[in-house]
């Protein structure tokens, strides 16, 4: 019986709230435990954990202690069973297969459970130091040589992990890619707690940068005609405005509307960023008209401008893959086709770091003479003075040669330009509370987009004369 095989039979015996049950010949067969958490365990749910002893200290023990959830015996089961999965005597088919179990029996698992898997595949499939020594030391010396480039392969292929080849096989069952999109959004909140999970993630987030690269993306419009199940998801997702109703939707869904979103083969009927655009003919001042159920739908061939109003992320375990200026740009060509006159691409934009920034720069007395922004007269000094100070914010505020404000920093770095501020632009509460009521235009001038990027490269903000005005 080969080593796989094995692991295959046996290892339900020993994980805990599993019930055994005769397999069919190299067969892994799991039963869930009563009461186990539900697949879309939160990771927010997941409890403060000591940090205690390491997963290698705990796999030489005989005994768990304190609050480990993996007694050390199930834990070296675990680990079996993911080297298992990446076993070069596995084929393709065969590491599936286990991989789909192993992911089967994480669904059901505890918070504490998963943890412990996390800890496993970060810390023991990482690449061999030997030889990556050796690798190294050979190019080195190769260098200038005709042993070169065979040198430079040597070390390409010793600095590769088998915790990628792990992850790979995980991603060839059918649900594989959800299963992995879902772990790293759980780890992604401990990694500031737990350091040793950095190259999990490592991992996970450059195998989906390749695997979500736009090449591989689908641009779908969205309307009122999609399916109940994906408009029910607009509204989950919907991060910036908050979608109130079915009402709601349908007037974003107008005549006057476009929604796109970008979709991967892997996540069917999940979109993993969206984008609500309203055809107008000027560049919109505030979002109420804009989400005005009641509104008559605007007049399509007097439209010249694109307003993109809202843009939502839809899944937290692609942090930090980039879709945001190519599904700009698609829409943008999308829409030119459909609709020749347009000629202005623009956003309305919240500024959501503002008012905690101006807390930083202000005294309390001071920052209550904006309490009741909206009541400010036009030419009140109070209302001049908080202008200069959301321009500064915008036009001139860097850190680590990028904008602060997290929503500047998503435009601006796609090559859009600071164009406009807008007083009462975003009058209710959570507008208010978080910038005084202002939101901004950020424009996407087609022809200066790479010369923006350079611009902001180059420690300067691309903004309209208009903004400089207001802090000089």
């Amino acid at each position: 019986m080969s080593p796989v095989d094995w692991i295959s039979r046996g290892v339900s015996l020993w994980r805990p709230g599993f019930e055994h049950k005769t397999p069919a010949a190299g067969a892994l067969i799991r039963e869930p435990k009563p009461g186990a958490s539900s697949p879309n365990l939160a990771a927010s749910a997941a409890p403060a954990w000591p940090d205690g002893r390491s997963t290698r200290e705990r796999l030489r023990a005989t005994l768990r202690r304190g609050q480990e959830a993996l007694s050390p015996r199930v834990l070296r089961r675990t680990l079996a069973e993911l080297q298992a999965i990446v076993d070069p005597r596995a084929s393709e088919v065969e590491g599936g297969r286990l991989a789909k179990a192993f992911a089967a029996w994480y669904r059901t698992a505890g918070a504490a459970e998963r943890r412990d898997a996390w800890l496993l595949m970060s810390e023991h499939f990482g690449p061999d130091p030997k030889k990556i020594n050796a690798a190294r030391h050979h190019y080195e010396t190769a260098q200038g040589t005709p042993e070169e480039g065979g040198a430079e392969i040597r070390l390409r292929r010793a600095l590769l992990s088998p915790r990628a080849r792990l992850m790979q096989r995980f991603a060839a069952f059918p649900e594989g890619m959800r299963f992995l999109v879902d772990l790293r959004a759980e780890v992604l909140p401990h990694l500031k707690s737990d350091k040793r999970l950095l190259p999990l993630d490592a991992e996970l987030e450059t195998l989906f940068s390749t695997w979500f690269d736009v090449a591989f993306l689908e641009l779908r419009r969205l309307s009122w005609d999609s399916p109940a199940s994906l408009l029910e998801k607009l509204i989950k997702y919907e991060a910036v405005h908050d979608i109130r109703s079915w009402a709601d939707l349908k007037n974003r869904l107008d005549s006057d509307r476009r929604c796109y979103g970008f979709f991967h083969p892997k996540l069917e009927g999940e979109p993993l960023i969206f984008v609500e655009v309203a055809l107008t003919d000027g560049i919109s001042d505030c979002i109420t008209p804009l989400l005005d159920e009641t509104a008559a739908a605007s007049d399509l061939t007097k439209a010249t401008t694109a307003i993109f109003y809202s843009i939502s992320n839809c899944q937290a375990g692609l942090r930090g893959v980039s879709f945001g200026d190519s599904l700009i740009k698609r829409v943008v060509e999308t829409l030119k086709e459909e609709f020749p006159k347009l000629r202005t691409f623009s956003t309305l934009s919240p500024i959501p770091g503002f008012r905690a920034w101006l807390a930083k720069q202000v005294p309390a007395p001071k920052l209550a003479t904006w309490d009741k922004p909206l009541e400010l007269a036009a030419k009140s000094a109070e209302r001049q003075e908080l202008l200069s100070w959301a321009a500064r914010y915008l036009g001139k505020e860097l850190q680590d040669g990028k904008p602060v404000d997290p929503v500047a920093r998503f435009h601006l770095g796609n090559g859009a330009r600071v164009e406009r501020l807008n007083w009462a632009g975003d009058p209710s509460p959570k507008g208010v509370k978080q910038s005084f009521g202002l939101m901004v235009n950020y424009l996407y001038d087609i022809r200066r987009l790479d010369k923006h990027r350079t611009m902001l490269s180059q420690g300067e903000i691309p903004i309209a004369g208009a903004i400089g005005d207001l802090y000089r």
